[in-house]
């Protein structure tokens, strides 16, 4: 477990006390939740690391369907 020591924000503090009070949840489940929401990587962020992953992935022109059904469609338990 980390502690987070965060000085002069006291306005701040006001405004998630204020909201955790409103939502009905504690100072501490409100200021969690507004640090998640901080850290969490933004819809580019996202994007641009999948684009880093499928282009570690080389194209392949191998349609699957053909594959699939073969393999749905075979009898034999073991092959």
């Amino acid at each position: 477990m980390v502690d987070i020591l965060v000085r002069d924000v006291e306005d701040v503090a006001r405004g998630l006390k204020e909201k955790a009070k409103v939502a009905g949840v504690s100072l501490n489940e409100i200021t969690r939740a507004a640090l998640r929401k901080e850290v969490k990587p933004s819809k580019a962020e996202v994007l641009a690391e999948l684009d880093r992953i499928r282009a570690m992935t080389p194209y392949s022109p191998v349609d699957s369907t053909e594959l699939i059904r073969e393999d749905r469609d075979n009898d034999e338990p073991y092959r």
